[in-house]
């Protein structure tokens, strides 16, 4: 039991992506004359081409102890993915959204006064999407498409995904930690984050295509 968080660590280490990515047991800083990086103090963090398409950083989430008394070993029960999204931010400043299957009532009351509601039914019973009170709900609305809502649903995993600070970030609930779940959270992170892109596309407003900058390690393009 008490190799489960070294087992995990050689799991995230092999991991290969579409492209350069590196991996650290714990992600640090960039320089200060650098990027803003992504998931800094996350262990087991991965940055770069995470995915075709798409540039960012994962690490661990939702830390968990398991194993016996003298043989414990913290473990994530979910993955954090973040890239950076500014041009998504100026659509809309920060959202949540977040699966409610296993969110008590009294945490959905107290979300009710920020809650969107979207045309897809199947979106509503499964999701609680927020945005803060100083923000208007009817850019969120206008960003997700019909199309949009139907493939959120289908993910079968509790996930929550949003903006917040410009970047995007998306959880991942783990079944196992195992390479195959660490691809499919990845790539269903990647998945989603190009479907924003083409969403902003739809709505022609300005977005950046996908690259290193969205993973922090370049600037932007000049606009």
């Amino acid at each position: 039991m008490a190799d489960q968080a070294k087992e995990w660590a050689g799991v995230v280490r092999a991991y290969r992506g579409a492209g350069d990515v590196t991996y650290e047991e714990v992600g640090g800083i960039n320089p200060a004359d650098g990027p803003v990086a992504l998931c800094v103090g996350g262990r087991n963090r991965l940055t770069g081409n995470l995915a075709p398409g798409f540039w960012g950083a994962c690490c661990d989430a939702d830390e968990v102890e398991v194993g016996r008394t003298f043989s414990r070993s913290v473990v994530p029960s979910a993955l954090l993915t973040k890239a950076h999204m500014p041009d998504l931010a100026k659509v809309i400043g920060a959202f949540n959204v977040e699966s409610i299957e296993s969110r008590p009532d009294e945490y959905i009351r107290q979300k009710v006064s920020r809650k969107v509601e979207f045309e897809s039914l199947a979106f509503n019973r499964n999701f609680l999407a927020t945005v803060p009170e100083e923000y208007d709900p009817v850019a969120l609305r206008e960003l997700f498409s019909p199309g949009f809502l139907d493939w959120v649903t289908t993910i079968d995993r509790e996930i929550e995904f949003g903006i917040n600070d410009r970047q995007f970030w998306f959880t991942w609930k783990l079944r196992e930690r195992s390479a195959a779940e660490l691809d499919l959270a990845l790539s269903n992170a990647a998945e989603l984050f190009t479907r924003l892109h083409r969403e902003m596309e739809q709505e022609n407003l300005h977005h950046y295509p996908p690259g290193p900058w969205n993973a922090g390690l370049a600037p932007f393009p000049a606009e």
